[in-house]
Parts: structure tokens; sequence; C-alpha cells
């Protein structure tokens, strides 16, 4: 699916509050856990989420990895983040992820990305999108599955739904 923008957009509703999703946002180090492609964190600058915070990660399989960044473009706590994601020489993509508490206690997660620089732009937009909704879809999963346990794990919290 595709937004306005032409950012390849996933959405999923999570058994979970915003509070928990956003503990798993903003912790850098469960990064490579949620994200489908980055397969270990290197270090987390302090203050991450803030704008400008960086992720200094890998992407990739052994031995083919490539050491990059994920910085903060611009952050609404249990709202907002958005992402400039790198992964040079292949490129870099801006992923915004977005939150709405629903009333019954769920989450909305919102997940758009397109390719913002790099050699991924000589890809044709549908193209880029079919490559990118996949990958983003197991993601939002990850994701899911971490803070439906974080869920799990507050006072007073009924036990999440095992899939």
């Amino acid at each position: 699916m595709a937004s306005s923008s032409g950012s390849a957009v996933v959405r999923r509703v999570v058994d979970a509050p915003a509070a928990a999703v956003w503990a798993v946002l903003s912790n850098g180090w469960l990064y490579a856990s949620w994200v489908v492609g980055a397969s270990r964190i290197r270090d987390v600058d302090p203050g991450w989420p803030e704008a400008g915070a960086r992720i200094h990660h890998s992407v990739g399989v052994w031995p083919a990895l490539i050491d990059d960044s994920t910085s903060v473009l611009s952050v609404v706590v249990e709202r907002e983040l958005v992402l400039r994601a790198r992964a040079w020489p292949a490129g870099e993509a801006v992923v915004r992820m977005s939150l709405d508490q629903q009333d019954d206690g769920r989450t909305a997660i919102g997940m758009a990305e397109d390719v913002a620089g790099g050699p991924g732009r000589l890809v044709p937009q549908p193209i880029r999108q079919v490559l990118i909704v996949p990958r983003n879809r197991e993601a939002l999963l990850r994701l899911s599955l971490l803070a439906e346990g974080r869920a799990a794990e507050l006072p007073g919290a009924a036990h999440p739904r095992r899939r």
C-alpha cells in the first residue's frame, strides 16, 4: 500500500498500550530484534531517541555485513518516530513510525518507508513498494510481539494472547 508521499505503508493493531510499544522503539539496543535486515547493534548514542541521536548497526548476513547507522529526524514521544536508516553503499530510507492509542488499550502502529538516497532511487516506486511492504509487515509483527511481551510485564496486565 502506498501513501500520498509514495512511501510504502504497513499497519498493524497491537494488543499493547502505546507506552509498551514506545518502550521497544525507544530502546535502541532492541532495534535489531524487530528491524528486518539489521543483524547487530554496535552502539547507541546517549539520548536515543532524541532528534539527531543514532543507532550504529550492521545490516546483512555475515560475512557480507555493512556497518552504518540510523538517525532520528524527529520524535513525538509515544506518538511518532521518524528515522533515516542508512546502509551504504545500498542507500538510505526515511521511515515514519506512528502510534495511535486505541480506546480499548490496543495500539495501531503505522510504518511508512521509502528510499531517500542511493541506488534504490533508480528502482521504480511500485517495484520498491513490492520489496518494502513484506519486510515491514514482518518488522511490525516482531515489534508487536516485543511490545505485547512488555505489556504483559506491566502491573495488573492481562496475559497477551498467544500466536
